[in-house]
Order: structure tokens, then sequence, then C-alpha cells
């Protein structure tokens, strides 16, 4: 188990936010980097975090579930979000590997 930087594996403050409001309790990223192990932790403000799965998958595979444990209502509103969210360089293709990372307060 290591403590790992927050802005590492949390890409912005909204991210952030949601996270500490329980809103966000998954992360998905490209696979071209690693930003946590399973039992690595991290904190916000005070408030420690640990990360409790870390799976490699495609955007194919992800679920209506997956979507709103990323504080999505819906996978199409999901879909939605990251086309915005990335203007110009992201194109939501079924098969593009990513790494989800699932984490929780440690209480």
């Amino acid at each position: 188990m290591v403590e790992i930087d927050a802005d590492a594996l949390l890409p912005n403050d909204r991210v952030k936010s949601a996270v500490l409001d329980g809103d966000v309790t998954q992360l998905s990223r490209g696979a071209a980097n690693r930003y946590a192990e399973v039992g690595d932790t991290f904190d916000l403000n005070g408030t420690e975090f640990e990360v409790t799965a870390v799976d490699v998958q495609t955007l194919g595979e992800l679920t209506d579930e997956d979507a709103r444990r990323e504080g999505s209502p819906s996978l199409e509103a999901y879909k939605a979000r990251m086309e915005r969210v990335h203007p110009g360089d992201f194109e939501w293709d079924e098969t593009s590997e990513i790494v989800t990372y699932r984490f929780g307060r440690i209480e």
C-alpha cells in the first residue's frame, strides 16, 4: 500500500469535489498510464480514501452502473460527458482499453 497524490488520479477540482461528496466512487482513465494499485490510498482535504479495485477493460465493457459510479446517470450520459470534456481528442471507441479505479472513504 502506497499513498498516492490525489492530483495524479483525479483530473480536476470538479471530480475531487464529487469524490468528497460521494457522487464519484470510480474513475476510468486511458490504459497508457497506471495511476494506482489496489490498496493505495490518497488524501482529499483531510479525508482518506483507499483504492479498492483496479480493472483493465474496454470502453465497450462499461455499464450503466459504472457510469453512475463515475457521476453520470447513465452510460449514454457518461459517453456524452466524455466527448464534451475531451473536445477534439476523444472518440468513443468500444475497443479502447481503459483502467477503471474504484475507491472508497476510509472510516
